[in-house]
């Protein structure tokens, strides 16, 4: 007891010093006091981590993410002309920011894939497959907000319209009733998904990251038209106090949703046979980064204003105009 206690007793002393300081004349100000230095307080009473630190520790995570999944997957090339180096001078906001964007094609089935990080503000993963599988699209996303909060968004995005935004209270959602032949489809898109890939092993995952978190607080949603037309209904997203107890959880976490994604991505059980499936996939992705990019943009200018915040959306999100790679890129 006494071992843990010290830490606290030092940081109690700094404080009263620094109080009893101020207070008294210049002479006495210029006394040297041995006090605790300031990380040592915020360990010992588990305060918030700073925005630097959190975000540049997620980011190095990040990296070593991508490297793993492009020894993985070695056909997923940079693609330069949309890439921002580390240390290019490139800043929104004031903030230097970096940008890997790569992509996959061919049988590697990768439309996009972005690894973006802002300092202090931002690191964000998100990946496109391409039209040849099943495979959900990831979103992996933690942002510093309000300076001592982090938001922290997870998901599995389906890549079949099951009208998730239709979703009532009670857990269901209209039927043939309300939406004709169509609400079948529907049904079968949410069926699909729910036996492929929004498994009890994949619900598991998302209740343990979510108990691993400190004081953390579901964000209600959808937040706009097109986020209800593009989050899966397995989303994770939540706000929680920056420290590094909830750092080292969102690290953990994104570091398993990256694996979850690349074992399906490499299984081989979700591609589509040759033809209409295929084309039909094509269509639906092509509408579906238009959607996720409008739903991006009004969560981008919140965060850096309306100019940075759209070049950041639209360098997040991709050449709109190509379905797949192969054409334009």
């Amino acid at each position: 007891m006494v071992i843990i206690m010290m830490p606290i007793l030092r940081c109690i002393f700094s404080a009263l010093i620094a109080l009893y300081a101020a207070s008294v004349s210049d002479a006495f100000v210029a006394l040297q006091f041995k006090t605790a230095p300031a990380g040592d307080c915020r360990s010992a009473f588990g305060l918030r981590a700073t925005p630097a630190d959190g975000i540049s520790r997620l980011e190095t995570s990040q990296a070593s993410t991508v490297q793993n999944l492009v020894a993985a997957i070695p056909d997923l090339a940079v693609k330069a002309d949309f890439s921002w180096e580390p240390g290019s001078g490139v800043a929104i906001a004031g903030f230097p920011a970096s940008l890997d964007a790569r992509d996959a094609p061919g049988p590697a089935n990768i439309a996009w894939l972005s690894s973006l990080n802002v300092a202090s503000k931002l690191s964000s993963l998100t990946i496109f497959n391409g039209p040849l599988t099943s495979v959900p699209h990831l979103l992996s996303r933690c942002a510093v907000v309000n300076e001592n909060s982090l938001l922290f968004t997870l998901d599995f995005r389906p890549r079949a319209y099951g009208a998730y935004e239709m979703v009532r209270p009670d857990g269901t959602y209209p039927g043939p009733d309300e939406l004709g032949r169509k609400s079948f489809e529907y049904s079968g898109a949410r069926t699909e998904y729910e036996s492929k890939f929004g498994n009890d092993q994949v619900k598991a995952f998302l209740s343990s990251t979510m108990a691993s978190f400190e004081d953390a607080s579901v964000v209600p949603g959808p937040t706009s038209e097109f986020d209800g037309l593009t989050r899966g209904p397995l989303i994770l997203s939540v706000t929680m106090p920056l420290t590094d107890g909830n750092v080292a959880a969102v690290e953990s976490a994104r570091l398993q949703a990256a694996n979850i994604w690349l074992s399906w991505a490499q299984s081989g059980e979700h591609d589509h046979r040759p033809g209409a499936p295929v084309n039909t996939q094509y269509v639906y992705d092509s509408k579906y980064k238009q959607n996720a990019y409008s739903a991006l943009l009004p969560v981008y200018i919140e965060m850096f204003g309306s100019d940075e915040g759209a070049r950041l959306a639209a360098a997040d999100s991709g050449p709109l105009d190509e379905g797949y790679v192969g054409g334009g890129s």
